[in-house]
């Protein structure tokens, strides 16, 4: 294990300053535990050569064997269409992989949904990123936006700067002028899917699902859609751990008191009380963010993923 540490640190030369440098002639494994987890993931390129392993838990983990998401959907009529692809962050579990292709074509030749437009899903081998996300590191989580897939292949350009469509006006209310039944059917759907743990979207998307749902009589699936704030312009699948990944860490299932999360439950993130905890104690002072992950913080095995060819 020392020698795939070290291994590790020698990567990491490249970047580090000439301060480290008296860093650098303690031992090994101290050096790499003081490095943030972030910016060892964020330099490798590629998935580790082994088996596939959703290692860890969705927030704290990382991701062995990885599979990447084609950029376009190669069939004649696509389904989906990797954005900002230049971030290098549309791999996962090959579960994940295969149920994010299963779901496009299931929507688009439903009539539900033209195609998607997938946003992030993980690193080569997961672990934290360098921005954007505190989850998304065990490749079983996946952002898909809410601005359906034009009906033509978008330029590289376009793919890279496209702005998606926020679908809320406000923490508290949704945009009728944007948000449609379309878009209650494509989040509906993949809740409905048994291998899918957890959906995550803006609180008041999920309080235009409620209403949606009481219309159609079906509102067991309810239960998995989980308001969250930074949801406003796509919705976040979360699978839940492959059978196999033994690493892996599941979360306990939803269980809201109502059964839905449609009640006191989604009205205390509709507050205005909720929010105001939520600002600074003193204007223009934000809020001091958790410390970085370190690789010491991490399952022991994910010292092997970065190590790995």
């Amino acid at each position: 294990m020392r020698g795939a540490l070290l291994a590790v640190l020698l990567i990491l030369t490249a970047f580090a300053s000439s301060a480290d440098a008296a860093q650098r002639k303690k031992p090994v494994e101290a050096s790499i535990a003081r490095i943030p987890a972030k910016i060892l993931f964020s330099k490798a390129r590629a998935p580790a050569e082994l088996a596939p392993q959703s290692i860890g838990g969705y927030a704290d983990g990382c991701l062995a064997g990885g599979d990447e998401l084609a950029l376009t959907d190669p069939a004649t009529l696509p389904a989906w269409q990797v954005m900002r692809p230049s971030r290098n962050r549309n791999w996962g579990n090959p579960v994940l992989i295969d149920f994010l292709e299963r779901f496009a074509r299931q929507a688009r030749d439903s009539g539900d949904w033209p195609g998607l437009l997938v946003g992030d899903l993980a690193q080569p081998r997961g672990g934290p990123m360098l921005s954007g996300h505190a989850s998304h590191q065990i490749g079983l989580d996946a952002d898909i936006w809410l601005t359906p897939m034009p009906a033509r292949i978008l330029t590289p350009k376009e793919r890279e700067t496209m702005v998606p469509r926020k679908v809320v006006k406000s923490h508290f209310d949704i945009d009728p002028k944007i948000w449609t039944d379309a878009h209650a059917k494509i989040i509906s759907r993949a809740a409905k899917d048994k291998n899918v743990a957890r959906i995550f979207v803006h609180p008041p998307i999920k309080k235009a699902l409620c209403e949606w749902a009481g219309k159609t009589g079906d509102r067991r699936w309810l239960a998995k859609v989980r308001p969250y704030y930074g949801h406003d312009y796509h919705f976040h699948i979360r699978l839940r751990c492959p059978p196999g990944n033994k690493a892996c860490k599941n979360q306990p299932e939803p269980n809201p008191a109502d059964g839905t999360g449609c009640g006191a439950e989604l009205a205390g993130w509709l507050s205005k009380d909720f929010w105001a905890r939520r600002q600074p104690a003193a204007p223009g002072k934000p809020i001091k963010p958790a410390p970085a992950l370190t690789l010491a913080a991490l399952p022991a095995a994910c010292k092997t993923v970065l190590a790995s060819p």
